[in-house]
């Protein structure tokens, strides 16, 4: 068990990869073999944590290591995933590796470095988190990853910050379609996921993509008035000639695609 800060040149392979280039305190042991990280809400809905912790257990009997951030929601749920299936997951936290954030997940952490998993951090000891810590972090989570799965997320979440820093780092993002935030990323060419099967697939090297759909003439009106220039909705509507209704029932539908 490590609670000294490892030296970059004993950082894991897939680490130096990603280009890592800070130390890290561990707690247990990081693992070197196929791993995915599997994030996304705080405030998930209980179909999102069913599917998070089915996506955790398939992977860890499959031999696949399951990376989050230890926070609520779908993160605990894709670590008690991965303890349920019988594997290894690792928790990289927003604070100091002594600083058990929740609270509620302490018991959660002990079990995971119990069953050969592992704590990381790349903050000082002691160190309380803040939301700037726990962005900070996102890039860790992805590095320590070959594939992130966002599985809920709103447009602000902080998840999709791990999935722009994985496309930094070259690793396959994919998306569990019907939230805002997984399907801006779809949007943008993320994998989809729709089963604990997929994830395997897409790991493999077979990532399933979703079909192209096309835009309707409103939605498309749209979307040409804002690439021509039009900043807001008022601005819309007068290069559209479309009502406000209209305008803002259609945003929605094509947002994914001007992000």
């Amino acid at each position: 068990m490590t609670l000294d800060p490892l030296p970059l040149a004993a950082l894991p392979n897939r680490l130096v990869r990603a280009g890592w280039k800070r130390e890290l305190t561990v707690r247990g042991a990081l693992c070197e073999g196929p791993a995915v990280a599997v994030v996304g809400a705080r405030a998930a809905s209980g179909q999102a944590m069913a599917r998070a912790h089915a996506i955790g257990k398939h992977l860890a009997g499959h031999g696949v290591h399951v990376v989050s951030g230890g926070a609520l929601g779908i993160d605990g749920a894709a670590h008690r995933g991965a303890l349920a299936g019988g594997g290894t997951t690792t928790v990289v936290l927003g604070s100091g590796i002594d600083v058990a954030y929740p609270a509620r997940h302490a018991r959660l952490f002990d079990q995971i470095v119990a069953q050969g998993g592992a704590l990381v951090s790349m903050f000082p000891t002691g160190l309380t988190p803040r939301r700037g810590t726990f962005l900070q972090r996102n890039p860790l989570i992805s590095a320590l990853a070959d594939l992130v799965v966002v599985v809920e997320a709103d447009v602000r979440s902080g998840s999709l910050s791990t999935a722009r820093a994985a496309k930094i780092q070259q690793r396959l993002v994919c998306a569990w379609p019907g939230s805002r935030g997984t399907d801006r990323l779809l949007g943008q060419g993320a994998a989809v996921v729709e089963s604990p099967e997929d994830v395997m697939h897409a790991l493999r090297g077979s990532p399933r993509y979703p079909a192209p759909v096309a835009l309707d003439a409103t939605a498309q009106a749209i979307r040409d008035a804002i690439a021509a220039g039009a900043r807001d909705v008022d601005s819309v509507v007068r290069a559209t000639g479309l009502p406000v209704r209209a305008v803002l029932r259609a945003l929605p539908s094509i947002e994914s695609r001007l992000s």
